[in-house]
């Protein structure tokens, strides 16, 4: 580096009142070795990069049964409360309730469990499904 910065001021490109600031001091106490940078070597990885196997949890299969048939719903999520659950994780609660103390099959379950959070006041609409507007015709 010192001898591109002396050969510069030397051809008159640098001049005198531009050389840097070290230049002075590097000539006056030069080092004992020249630094040099040396880019570190890296190896291409050789080891076959094993793959993650992918983690499922049974109320992973609730899950996407639940929002195959009902869908994402139509209000967002309300992640500013605490305590506020989701009407999939609702479901899944009450599915895993009832399959515990029943011995129906899973698809009963799953059918039941509809029809347990109906009850407790949670409407879920099936995917695809308008709602019905009841219009009242009135006699003229």
């Amino acid at each position: 580096m010192i001898g591109r910065v002396r050969d510069l001021m030397r051809s008159g490109v640098i001049k005198q009142p531009e050389k840097p600031i070290w230049y002075d001091v590097y000539v006056a106490f030069p080092p004992k070795r020249d630094p040099l940078h040396v880019k570190p070597h890296t190896r291409p990885c050789t080891k076959k990069q094993e793959t993650v196997p992918d983690i499922f949890y049974r109320e992973d299969e609730v899950r996407a049964k639940f929002y195959e048939q009902y869908g994402m719903g139509s209000w967002p999520f309300d992640l500013s409360k605490s305590n506020f659950v989701s009407p999939c994780q609702r479901f899944v609660d009450k599915y895993t309730e009832l399959k515990s103390h029943s011995e129906l099959d899973n698809s009963s379950v799953f059918e039941e469990t509809g029809k347990a959070l109906l009850k407790d006041g949670i409407m879920l609409r099936r995917r695809g499904t308008t709602r019905v507007r009841v219009l009242t015709i009135s006699a003229v």
